[in-house]
């Protein structure tokens, strides 16, 4: 995560240094891992990333048959499937995470923004002259 603040932040004091001015969009998503909709990810999986086969078996039997249950003390819930969930402890649930979003790269360089994203966080900035901020705020 520092990593992630200190590339932002040279960017920004580079263009400060530069004169130019700087809008930012800091995007936080909460509860991330437990939104990750698990036939929306497949499909990404096989349509962005050319996963498919067996491979793609292996990525469903993974997400499939997910449970959660609350427990305090002795009482506990009913379990529940998950439909909509990556495990957020594991080495693959920020893995999966990072490809459920990927379109936003593209969506962000559709828009000619600088971008720097870390797990669930992420920075959309531009850099302009003065004369330029309204238009770096509409595309912001």
């Amino acid at each position: 995560m520092e990593t992630a603040i200190l590339r932002v932040m040279l960017d920004i004091l580079l263009a400060v240094d530069r004169g130019n001015f700087t809008a930012l969009v800091l995007l936080d998503l909460s509860a991330t891992f437990d939104t990750v909709d698990h036939d929306i990810l497949i499909r990404r999986l096989q349509t962005s990333f050319g996963i498919d086969d067996v491979a793609l078996d292996w990525f469903r039997s993974y997400l499939v048959g997910l449970t959660q249950y609350v427990r305090r003390g002795p009482a506990q819930s009913s379990t529940v499937f998950l439909t909509c969930y990556v495990p957020q402890g594991s080495v693959l649930g920020p893995i999966l995470f990072i490809m459920y979003t990927a379109d936003i790269v593209s969506l962000v360089e559709h828009y000619e923004l600088s971008r720097h994203l870390y797990a669930d966080n992420t920075q959309v900035y531009d850099f302009c002259v003065g004369h330029e901020i309204k238009s770096v705020c509409n595309r912001t």
